[in-house]
Order: structure tokens, then C-alpha cells, then sequence
């Protein structure tokens, strides 16, 4: 793998994104200017499997994703796809297809009952909202707000130090410490995590770090075919693309949080953590109307207190389904555009996770993206069509953890049938169809809560951690 190699990236209008091979999710290296074409070195720190807070493979095998070849026959493609070869770091920009409609102001959503009317997207102005692809300050008075509001929420914080970059080999003590439940290092969540679909054979839809030019290329191929997925938005995408937002949200698809410039979360303060997220949280909702209850941690980069905090906001955690400490679904589909992958390399990935997906007993959750032309051609012209030939209920995360769209809003969401991760009720990430699980009792005392480690089917419960003890509205 190429992962401490040194590379520039650019693309008009959005920022430039470094990630390895082996590495989870894609993160904004520095800002661009939307009405210029930006370029910028990322650092090999920044660039390797080691910092992007990943010790796993990228896929659920050591394929080698940098392949020339596939190491399967193809059964079923996209007529009109791009021939693998021609999917490569440095193809020929393709036009990019219109929004299939543009919503007007006041229009509601057919898909979600109960839904406020939707904003005009002119009123969208960039000054209003933190720089672009940078971590917001913390003394704004929105920011202040939603401190003193974690501060209220009774939730506790654990006093967990900050990691600094460089993953799990740079931060040794962390990574072996256990009862902070750092994701990327031990593959350790907890019952308020999702990581998987209760239902055997569901997939749970996903694409982070839009929107993007080329989302709009996704959107047509997944309304011609029927399909929903969930769309992990970047706020500062959105704050450059609010008609595209509004066209995924009034689409029927789950809008979810990927944060404001997609950094390392665990490295960040606790008020840079709730910055990040409220900001986000705050443009989908002056786009939408509506405010996600749920988010996802760039590179899966998640603990305890990166965990509470987002809990405390009202944010159930999803992640993507993990095998062990080092195979997750993750098509690596991401590496492409940097030329540390290969369009051949992701296919072969994508075979193996649905080998395995047919191996296990619940649905599941893969990793892909929408920000570059490469993922997107990946996705409607071979990934999309192979999973539509098999046998897998494909639908967005909300939907496949049996819960109707409305929940995924707070606006929209029934608590009764529904409560927030905050309540320490309930677990989103299992459950009987139509129904939703115990996590065990929670109390105002350190009782402990459940925690699951993947690749283990049964639920251990650690004493002396945290507790989630009250309902946050």
C-alpha cells in the first residue's frame, strides 16, 4: 500500500481530500475556494492508514486494492458504465448531470409525514456560517449555546485526553486502553452505536462527504432504480451545494451529519467536537427545515467522549459494519480519485464484502462516498447493479433499522416509538422488525453500559465507564 506516499489532489469548488488505501473515510487536507481549482500536498501523516484512525484493512480481505485485474467475473453491469480502465486518478472529467428537479420554497416532503415546509435555499449566504473546510471557533454565541446545552443534558463526558495524528500506532497508550471504546483501534462500539442491520441480507445504504458535482449523477441513477440510501453530509458541502441537499432530502433519502470540515474527532476539544457538529447540524436544517438525529465520524473516529458528546446533541453514531479488529466493509472506493486504489481494487473489495454478507446473520453497513466523479461511476455502474442482482434489501439506515423516515429528524421523530440515544432506552443497532431493544437499565450512577466488540455475537457489560441517564429533547 501507498499510504505514507505524498500526493496533491484538486478539483473545482470543493476541498482537497487525502486518505490511504487502508484508511476509512476521506478528510479535507485544506480548504479550496468554490469558484477556483485548488491544490494542496497532504502531508504523509495526514495521508497514512495510521491517521486516519484506522488499523483495519480496507475491505474485509487484504486484497490488494491498487489491483490491475479483477479476481471475480463480473455477472451484471450498467450498460452505460464507464469501462473500469477509464476509472482511474487521472480520467477525463465527464459533464455532470443536471438535479433531476429543484424543489420550490414552501414545497413539503411526500416522503415524511409531518415535515415543515422547506426553506428557500437563496437565503444560504457563506458569511452567516464558519470558513469553509476549517474547525469552527468556539466563541460564536451558536457555539456557546450549544455547549451550555451539552452542559444541561446530563450526560456525562468522560475526561478522555485529545489524540494527535498519526492513528493507533501514535497514540500507543490510547489505542491500548480499552474503556475509552476508540473505534479505530479496538473496533469496540457501544449499544447506542449502529453498525449493522438487524435483518439478515439488508443493506443500509450510505455516502458521505457530499454533496458534490457529482452527486446529482448518483441521484438520477438512484431514482430511476427505485432506491434510498443515507447521505453523511459535510456542512461545508452544503453550505456550497443547498440545492443538491434539498433535492437528496425532498428525494426521500436520510440526511445524516459527517461533521463541518470532516476532521479527526478525536483529536479536537470537547467544544471544538460540539462545534463541529452543531454547525452542521444548523445548515442542513436552514436547508431541510429539519435536524438529523444521527451522525457519522469522519475515518470512524470515535470514543467515549467523541461518542457522549454527540449523544448529548442529539446524534446516534453510525458506523460501518466490521468483521474484527481488522476487516471492515469498506470498499476503499474513496482512493481512486488520489491513485492509492484502483477501480479493480474497490470491484474486488465489493465481492468480498458481499461474500461475507451473505456469511453473517444480520444486515449490514458499507462505506462508500459521493464526493469524487470515481466513486460515483464505481457506485451506478458496477456496485449498485451487482447488489440490485442479489438478493439484498437495499434501503437507508433508518429504514433498515425498521423505523419509519420521520424518525430520523428531531422535528419529525416519535419519541415514543423512538427515543433519542440520549434516554439510554433503547439500541438502534439490533433489534426485532418494527421494534426497538433494551440496553439495560441506565442510572444516575457509573453502572456501567453495554459494550460490543465486533466479530463477537454476544454483549459484555464493563463496570466503572459511563452512563446515559437522561432524556435529551
Amino acid at each position: 500500500m501507498l499510504a505514507s506516499t505524498i500526493f496533491a489532489l484538486s478539483l473545482t469548488g470543493l476541498p482537497v481530500y487525502a486518505q490511504s488505501s487502508s484508511a476509512s473515510s476521506s478528510a479535507p487536507a485544506s480548504a479550496s475556494s468554490s469558484s477556483a481549482v485548488s491544490s494542496a500536498v497532504a502531508s504523509s501523516g495526514a495521508a497514512s492508514a495510521a491517521s486516519s484512525g484506522a488499523s483495519s484493512s480496507a475491505a474485509v480481505s487484504t486484497t490488494n486494492t491498487e489491483a490491475t485485474a479483477l479476481t471475480f467475473s463480473l455477472t451484471v453491469t450498467n450498460p452505460t458504465a464507464v469501462p473500469l480502465a477509464s476509472i482511474t486518478a487521472n480520467e477525463t472529467s465527464l459533464a455532470t448531470i443536471p438535479l433531476p428537479s429543484t424543489a420550490s420554497p414552501g414545497a413539503t416532503n411526500t416522503f415524511l409525514s409531518g415535515a415543515p415546509a422547506l426553506p428557500n435555499p437563496t437565503s444560504i449566504v457563506s458569511s452567516n456560517y464558519p470558513t469553509l473546510d476549517k474547525v469552527p471557533p468556539t466563541d460564536s454565541d451558536e457555539v456557546q449555546q450549544w455547549i451550555a446545552e451539552v452542559a444541561a443534558s446530563g450526560i456525562s463526558i468522560p475526561n478522555i485526553t485529545q489524540t494527535v495524528l498519526g492513528g493507533c500506532p501514535a497514540n500507543a497508550e490510547a489505542a491500548a486502553d480499552t474503556s475509552r471504546c476508540w473505534w479505530s483501534c479496538t473496533g469496540c462500539v457501544r449499544d447506542t452505536d449502529v453498525q449493522e442491520c438487524p435483518t439478515k441480507l439488508t443493506w443500509g445504504l450510505t455516502y458521505d462527504d457530499g454533496p458534490s458535482f457529482y452527486t446529482p449523477n448518483l441521484l438520477t441513477y438512484l431514482t430511476a432504480n427505485d432506491l434510498s440510501a443515507t447521505f453523511f453530509t459535510v456542512g461545508s458541502r452544503c453550505v456550497q451545494f443547498p440545492n443538491t441537499l434539498q433535492e437528496e432530502y425532498m428525494s426521500g433519502h436520510q440526511i445524516a451529519v459527517h461533521t463541518w470540515s470532516h476532521p479527526y474527532l478525536t483529536t479536537l476539544t470537547n467544544e471544538q467536537v460540539i462545534a463541529e457538529l452543531g454547525w452542521t447540524k444548523k445548515i442542513i436544517k436552514d436547508v431541510t427545515g429539519v435536524t438529523p438525529n444521527m451522525m457519522r465520524p469522519p475515518y470512524g473516529d470515535i470514543d467515549d467522549r467523541v461518542r457522549n458528546i454527540s449523544i448529548a446533541m442529539g446524534l446516534t453514531p453510525v458506523m460501518w459494519t466490521r468483521m474484527n479488529a481488522t476487516a471492515t466493509f469498506d470498499t476503499d472506493d474513496f482512493d481512486v480519485h488520489g491513485g492509492l486504489a484502483s477501480s479493480y481494487g474497490v470491484l474486488n473489495n465489493w465481492e468480498n464484502i458481499i461474500t461475507h454478507a451473505n456469511e453473517i446473520e444480520t444486515g449490514f453497513i458499507v462505506l462508500e462516498h459521493d464526493l469524487f466523479e470515481e466513486t460515483v461511476q464505481l457506485a451506478t455502474g458496477y456496485i449498485l447493479p451487482s447488489a440490485m442482482n442479489q438478493s439484498f434489501d437495499i434501503k437507508p439506515v433508518i429504514s433498515c433499522l425498521n423505523k419509519p423516515m420521520s424518525d430520523a429528524y428531531i422535528e419529525t421523530n416519535d419519541n415514543s416509538t423512538n427515543p433519542p440515544a440520549a434516554s439510554g432506552a433503547v439500541t438502534l443497532s439490533s433489534g426485532a422488525p418494527g421494534s426497538a431493544s433494551a440496553t439495560g437499565a441506565a442510572s444516575n450512577s457509573n453502572s456501567g453500559v453495554g459494550l460490543k466488540v465486533s466479530g463477537m455475537s454476544t454483549a459484555l457489560t464493563l463496570g466503572g465507564l459511563f452512563a446515559l441517564v437522561a432524556l435529551f429533547l
